[in-house]
């Protein structure tokens, strides 16, 4: 799988992306928790930011795929967890989904136990709280500011990948990975916003915002995204990547837009 010689284009790029997603499915399958709950939730978007040091030809090996697919499978078992229902947790369905997590999440240091790799179990749980403390802010009475929350999300979408990069010395990938993968956020925010479908962290920013008219909240969430797009393009057009990579990430933003 890791031959960086093949010539680089967006199905070659899709084809490892799947391959990865599939590995995870293959790592956490239960036939039980499957049938009632589905496969594990994995967000492509992340999976070609835990690919990307690959595909800019950086050293990869079995271990380093073996971490990847940890991540993947911590990113999955936190969004098991974010689907149970606030309200109603007391069905069956809702009750696989919670076991689902927890069962990603025992999978996952089964994984990262048998490498001997603890300093990235350290790393994932150090990441798994600091998501989780920036997560529970929607039930605390304190007033963050926008900024605030915009921090929240940058964190719950990539803090995970952001330690796997510390722990490899891929960190000159975090920036670019970070304003993507918030900018996807907050695009979905909007968009749910605008049907009528507010995220429990969208209403909390709404309540935030000091002028409590929807259409200038609207225009605000925009700007933030438009200004996120700029400082983004920004990076890429600084980074040392290859142009493939580039491109890549360009075409991504104009089919977010």
């Amino acid at each position: 799988m890791w031959n960086g010689v093949i010539p680089m284009d967006t199905s070659y790029i899709e084809k490892h992306i799947e391959q990865l997603k599939n590995d995870i499915y293959q790592k956490v399958h239960q036939k039980t928790l499957v049938k009632y709950t589905g496969n594990p939730l994995v967000d492509e978007n992340q999976l070609f930011y835990l690919l990307l040091p690959f595909f800019n030809g950086e050293f990869w090996n079995d271990d380093i795929y073996k971490g990847i697919i940890a991540v993947g499978i911590v990113q999955a078992s936190l969004a098991k967890h974010n689907l149970v229902d606030e309200y109603n947790a007391t069905t069956k369905e809702q009750q696989l989904t919670v076991l689902s997590g927890d069962y990603y999440s025992g999978r996952y240091y089964e994984i990262l136990a048998k490498s001997g790799n603890i300093s990235l179990i350290r790393q994932l749980s150090e990441s798994v709280i600091l998501r989780s403390e920036h997560e529970v802010r929607v039930y605390e009475p304190i007033p963050y500011a926008i900024d605030d929350w915009f921090e929240s999300l940058s964190v719950i979408e990539s803090e995970c990948i952001s330690r796997f990069y510390q722990i490899y010395n891929f960190n000159k990938y975090a920036k670019i990975m970070q304003h993507h993968l918030l900018i996807l956020r907050l695009q979905n925010e909007l968009l749910n916003y605008r049907k009528g479908n507010s995220s429990l962290i969208l209403q909390k920013m709404i309540e935030s915002f000091e002028s409590g008219n929807s259409i200038q909240f609207e225009q605000m969430l925009q700007t933030k995204i438009d200004e996120l797009i700029h400082q983004l393009q920004e990076l890429l057009r600084i980074s040392s990547m290859k142009a493939e990579l580039k491109q890549y990430i360009a075409e991504q933003l104009i089919r977010e837009s």
